[in-house]
């Protein structure tokens, strides 16, 4: 009985939550649109109560307080057809993210909502009006400050950016720095000068959506740099000359100003559009004028070159030559370099001549290099095309009417390479001299070494005599050692010995005696 009541208990509860119960929506839709342009969504529920009136509401997660769309599924369907509503919507930017599709019953709140799996929608909105803004200020500057540049669209989203530069991508470099819709250039020169153009492009279902902006002309402008400074003299006549003062920066925007001062005091200036001016000024000969300087200027600040005597010093001699000699292998001369320079002159000219021919700066065997005003070199490649004799000429670069000459040098290749008698005499002394103190060291040896023999002899021999003695010694340990017959008869000798004395003593003792008177 009992069991009975509890599965006619079941039945009924199983029977009641059918009815009451609200499956979980499924939210389908595409994953990206166009705005402005009308989508569908559709939103299906599977179970549901079947005498209740269902209302499905599509709503941004996070937001229910804007409902984007709603579907009322009508009470008295049957539970197994389902039912689909569908939302056709415009789309709005602020759709863009994630969608979900609640469900309800409309007069029962006794019965739970349940909410649909999350749907991400993507918004495209088409580019449109692309602009280039310049952020950092004025679009013409000079080098060393920073530019901002930014590309800034009336419409569009999900945008891919291009920066052109004279319609050419800008390079990548570390100088060079890209974000978003940012391009930022630090320390420009004027290599990034040009015309600047952003594009912007965006796509939807393959079709591509471009904006180009117009173009905006930025303008670096280089600083000037230090110019450098050097005249030449010009012959008027006999007794007039001028320097021809040149100023030359290598770089700077143009136009530039050009002035020229001697110390402080302003001599000329000029305006042009290249990195270069000339001035003329009259110079006296053997006179010290005083120091030039040239300024240079282009609008951001002023360069100043190195001070420059105004002197003119004409070519004087005398004209000297000196030589510098390269071995190659076996320390053979291969080649020879030649410096030619004057005792004076501001102004050289320098010549080199082979034979009284003269020779240019460049040739089969030489090369002439020149370093006014102190010297002018000639390599030479020593050979067979290079003998001869050779000499340099010098004279005014502004009035050649006069040339000093130096020394004529022979050159040969087999004199070069060729022993000289001097260097013989000293090789030859130096092997004799070694000789000599070779021969001495060998007799001085000699001489100490029959020092030392002779000393080795007589050492010999006083140890053969020390060794003879002592043998001596041991016969006669030997020989005292016999039998007493010998001891016997020795001793009987020595007794008459002893008996001869004693008599001879007494009778001498009295010849004494008598002699006294």
């Amino acid at each position: 009985m009992f069991l009975f009541v509890v599965m006619l208990g079941l039945c009924f509860f199983g029977k009641e939550s059918s009815q009451s119960f609200l499956g979980r929506p499924q939210l389908t839709g595409p994953s990206e649109a166009e705005v402005k342009k009308y989508t569908g969504f559709s939103c299906e529920l599977q179970v549901y109560p079947k005498n209740e009136t269902i209302l499905l509401q599509l709503y941004k997660e996070g937001n229910r307080d804007k409902l984007l769309a709603e579907y009322s599924l009508l009470s008295g369907r049957k539970l197994d057809e389902g039912e689909v509503s569908n939302f056709p919507l415009v789309v709005q930017l602020s759709y863009e993210g994630y969608l979900e599709c609640v469900a309800s019953a409309q007069n029962n709140s006794n019965i739970e909502p349940t909410v649909s799996n999350k749907h991400h929608l993507k918004v495209i909105e088409p580019v449109k009006d692309a602009k280039v803004n310049v952020s950092s200020g004025p679009r013409e500057f000079f080098e060393g400050r920073t530019l901002n540049l930014h590309c800034e669209l009336s419409a569009g989203n999900h945008v891919s950016y291009k920066w052109l530069l004279n319609d050419r991508p800008v390079a990548v470099s570390p100088a060079h720095h890209f974000r978003d819709n940012h391009l930022r250039i630090y320390r420009p020169t004027s290599a990034d000068s040009g015309s600047y153009m952003c594009v912007a492009t965006n796509s939807f279902n393959q079709t591509v959506y471009t904006s180009n902006s117009s173009k905006v002309v930025i303008t670096v402008k280089d600083v000037v740099s230090t110019p450098d400074i050097s005249f030449t003299v010009l012959k008027e006549d006999s007794h007039n000359y001028s320097a021809v003062v040149t100023c030359q920066s290598t770089r700077g925007t143009p136009p530039v100003t050009f002035s020229l001062y001697n110390l402080e005091d302003l001599v000329a200036n000029v305006t042009v559009e290249e990195r270069s001016a000339v001035f003329k000024i009259p110079v006296v000969l053997n006179r010290h004028l005083g120091w030039l300087q040239c300024q240079a200027d282009n609008g951001d600040w002023v360069a100043k070159s190195q001070f420059l005597p105004l002197e003119v010093v004409p070519v004087g001699g005398p004209v000297t030559i000196s030589s510098d000699i390269h071995l190659g292998e076996n320390y053979a001369v291969i080649a020879l370099e030649f410096h030619c320079q004057a005792a004076k002159g501001t102004h050289p000219q320098y010549q080199w001549f082979l034979n009284k021919t003269l020779l240019h700066d460049r040739g089969s065997f030489y090369y002439v290099s020149h370093d006014p005003p102190r010297q002018s070199v000639l390599m030479l490649s020593v050979g067979r095309d290079s003998n001869g004799t050779y000499h340099c000429e010098v004279s005014d670069n502004f009035d050649n009417t006069t040339a000093i000459s130096s020394k004529r040098h022979y050159v040969d290749k087999e004199e070069l390479n060729r022993i000289p008698d001097f260097v013989v005499a000293i090789v030859f002394g130096c092997f004799t001299l070694l000789i000599l103190v070779v021969s001495a060291c060998c007799w001085i040896g000699v001489l100490i070494r029959r020092r030392e023999y002779g000393e080795r002899s007589l050492a010999d021999q006083e140890m053969r005599r020390m060794v003879a003695v002592y043998e001596n010694d041991l016969d006669l340990l030997e020989y005292n050692e016999d039998a007493d017959v010998a001891r016997t008869a020795r001793d009987g000798e020595f007794d008459q010995v002893s008996d001869v004395s004693v008599d001879e003593c007494s009778q001498y003792g009295e010849e004494e005696e008598v002699k006294e008177p």
